[in-house]
């Protein structure tokens, strides 16, 4: 049953969800599908946006904005072809409909064709009146492909079309950002406030520009002006308590970060921020109650359990660090930096096979440190594993060619290995880098059994005559 408009409810979304609910069937206008189809769009609600193209295409079959708009669900739900046909259709029913070069762009750009994408964008330009979407289009293809200039141009364009855009002005300070151009950043953003002195996002983001050139002194300020355009700017706050943790002003600090949690629910980040304050002036207890309440909070955030685990190790309790280490690991086991810390505390323990295990795993994982390499080697030297520690030198010294702790280490080994030959060649190389002998001490206090001997003395005087 049909209903008269009188009867209807006012609104089209509420009409359309009452009729949905009944067996009866009222009749809308194509631009009030349109209206309620993008309302479903834009808050995810794909199921109901389908049920509206479905009802507004019975009602209005010749509708080529309804058919676009199941074009658009098509590409959404991958369903590439069946979208292409009914574009071809579409095309030969309007062959100047700039939402066809959009829908055609957003195909491309799923089968990663970005340049066809930003072609099909521009002609789709070329028959708008505004194209401050297509701009916005244009930007993101440009971003799949890496270039950020002509991304940044992009994104320009739509905030000087709305200056409320903030989403596009995000991407343009990231794509000045990815450019490492921090002083264009500056530029733009003042110039961005000239008009919008109010605008606590432009200020925060000027902040943060100033941060990353180390002008903690601007980035106060910028974050003060976003805090005068919004008291409830939690970002702006947090922030700024990063830059007064630069200025070791960290008393300052735990008050912005504990402003954060007084605006909204407590973040494990403000906690574990508090915490590591609290640690700079020295307040240790006060610094492990933050670190536990960071992990209270979030038991997955990693970092929390190692704030504990560096807290029990600088107070040398290693079986405690150990135990939190581990939950560090439990959650991302693929860190380097966790498994070197790992290594450091089982050595601190003498518990060298699971230390040689930790340091491997962390150079497995990425960590060609200078200190890695000497660690483990001594690591294994420590486990009677000589021949080990002298491939662990060998790796390391790829990296480090000149480096004279590898070459003394080296030598001192490849002795205890009753290996003099090589050692021989290992010094006289250590000792052409080392001409003065200014570091020759190196290598006797971590081999003081050579350190004296007439064999180093000898090649030593040898190779200053030589």
């Amino acid at each position: 049953m049909a209903l008269e408009s009188s009867e209807r409810p006012d609104r089209p979304i509420t009409k359309f969800e009452s009729m949905l609910k009944t067996d009866d069937v009222y009749f809308f206008d194509a631009e009030d599908f349109e209206d309620i189809i993008h309302h479903y769009l834009n808050n995810g609600k794909i199921a109901l946006a389908k049920k509206g193209i479905k009802i507004g295409l019975q009602q209005h079959p010749a509708s080529i904005e309804l058919k676009l708009l199941k074009v658009e669900v098509m590409v959404f739900e991958n369903n590439l072809v069946a979208a292409e046909k009914l574009l071809d259709e579409l095309q030969l029913l309007d062959a100047n409909n700039q939402e066809i070069y959009i829908q055609r762009a957003n195909i491309y750009s799923k089968k990663d064709n970005h340049e066809g994408a930003v072609c099909l964008l521009q002609q789709a330009l070329n028959l708008s009146t505004d194209g401050v979407d297509i701009y916005s289009l244009l930007g993101m293809e440009y971003l799949f492909m890496d270039n950020f200039k002509l991304a940044r141009e992009s994104f320009m364009k739509c905030v000087d079309f709305d200056e409320h855009d903030y989403s596009s002005l995000y991407n343009v300070i990231y794509c000045f950002e990815y450019l490492e151009d921090f002083d264009g950043a500056i530029v733009y953003l003042n110039d961005y406030l000239e008009h919008n002195p109010y605008c606590e996002v432009a200020w925060h983001q000027l902040g943060k520009q100033y941060y990353s050139k180390q002008m903690y002194s601007e980035a106060l300020a910028a974050y003060d002006f976003a805090i005068i355009s919004d008291d409830s700017f939690i970002g702006a706050y947090f922030e700024k308590g990063k830059v007064l943790e630069k200025l070791g002003k960290y008393t300052d600090a735990i008050e912005n970060y504990e402003t954060t949690i007084s605006i909204e629910d407590p973040t494990s980040h403000a906690f574990l921020r508090i915490g590591k304050c609290y640690e700079k002036l020295q307040n240790s207890e006060m610094a492990k109650y933050y670190f536990y309440q960071t992990v209270h909070e979030d038991p997955l955030l990693d970092k929390g359990w190692l704030a504990i685990t560096n807290f029990y190790y600088r107070i040398k309790n290693y079986e405690k660090a150990l135990f939190y280490i581990n939950k560090a690991l439990n959650i991302d086991g693929g860190n380097p930096v966790y498994w070197k810390k790992c290594a450091r505390i089982h050595v601190a323990l003498k518990d060298y096979n699971q230390a040689y295990f930790s340091f491997k795993n962390a150079v497995d994982l990425g960590d060609y440190e200078l200190s890695t390499w000497l660690k483990w080697a001594e690591v294994a030297q420590k486990n009677n594993d000589i021949e080990g520690g002298i491939q662990i030198l060998k790796q390391g010294k790829a990296f480090y060619p000149n480096n004279l702790k590898i070459l003394y280490t080296m030598v001192g080994l490849l002795l205890l290995a009753g290996d003099r030959i090589n050692a021989r060649i290992y010094l006289l190389d250590a000792l052409k880098l080392d001409r003065e002998t200014k570091k020759i001490h190196l290598f006797q206090k971590k081999f003081p059994e050579f350190g004296n001997s007439d064999w180093l003395k000898t090649i030593i005087t040898s190779s200053k005559k030589g």
